[in-house]
């Protein structure tokens, strides 16, 4: 008699494929990607030359090796056409919104900026008279972008941030690659960053970073005029953590036992 287990388990080891690649993981071949997941060699071969056919990977003809295709980029265009990541957000930055009065915003990182992928408005009101979505701020100015580049290793970062121009914005940005560096360093130590008017001299920022398997992946952030946000408050402080924790729930992939599997991947243990 035929059962749903065999094809639900194909398809599950299929999509533990595509979660096995990532920053630290561009590529596999067929016979480390077995001994990772515990299959036989004639499971992985099949797995990935499925993969291959439908262009969610490429094999390179040297080294017959593996890497992710161009239907990974489709679909995730097609994923940020129809809200995507803001839409995963969203009711996350409301709820903090709601909770502190000001603006919160969730950025990703950029190049040496981050870019704001949505954000909410609390009962003061807008912070701008646009949408901030797609803002860009700049790698040294501000708590956003430092609860993030703070995060990093000291060569990561001076290879994004040192090496270019920085903007003044105003007489507290700091241009200063050794200030900089002191006040990056805090941030792995303290957990936050505060900042007040370096990028815009008319408000001040509060943000904490968002993990995934304890990699930075952006910072959630609490913005507003400094009457309304002063420092780095117990309260304020708790409501940002609670939603970075729960975006970094969100942002994380699922990764674990397959259905009848032998065995995590290593990928889950590591993370």
């Amino acid at each position: 008699m035929t059962t749903d287990r065999a094809p639900l388990q194909t398809a599950d080891r299929a999509l533990q494929v595509l979660l096995a690649f990532s920053q630290d993981r561009d590529e596999w071949g067929v016979t480390d990607l077995a001994a990772e997941f515990g299959w036989d060699k004639s499971v992985a071969q099949r797995l990935l030359a499925s993969l291959a056919h439908r262009g969610f990977l490429v094999s390179d003809e040297v080294t017959r090796r593996y890497r992710l295709g161009p239907a990974v980029w489709h679909m995730a265009t097609a994923w940020e056409r129809h809200s995507g990541m803001a839409g995963l957000v969203r009711p996350a930055l409301r709820e903090l919104a709601a909770g502190s009065g000001v603006t919160a915003l969730f950025a990703v990182p950029d190049g040496a900026h981050l870019r704001c992928v949505d954000s909410a408005d609390g009962s003061f009101g807008p912070l701008r008279a646009y949408r901030l979505a797609d803002e860009l701020y700049p790698g040294h100015a501000g708590a956003t972008s430092r609860a993030y580049f703070g995060m990093l290793t000291p060569g990561a970062r001076a290879g994004l941030l040192y090496d270019r121009p920085m903007a003044r914005f105003s007489e507290l940005t700091v241009t200063d690659p050794a200030v900089l560096e002191e006040l990056m360093v805090r941030v792995p130590v303290d957990g936050y960053a505060y900042s007040e008017g370096e990028y815009d001299p008319a408000t001040a920022g509060l943000a904490v970073p968002v993990t995934v398997h304890a990699q930075p992946v952006g910072t959630v952030s609490l913005v507003g005029p400094h009457e309304l946000l002063r420092g780095p408050s117990e309260e304020l402080l708790r409501r940002l953590r609670a939603a970075a924790e729960t975006l970094g729930e969100l942002l994380a992939p699922r990764r674990g036992r397959s259905p009848g599997g032998p065995r995590e991947t290593g990928a889950a243990r590591r993370g």
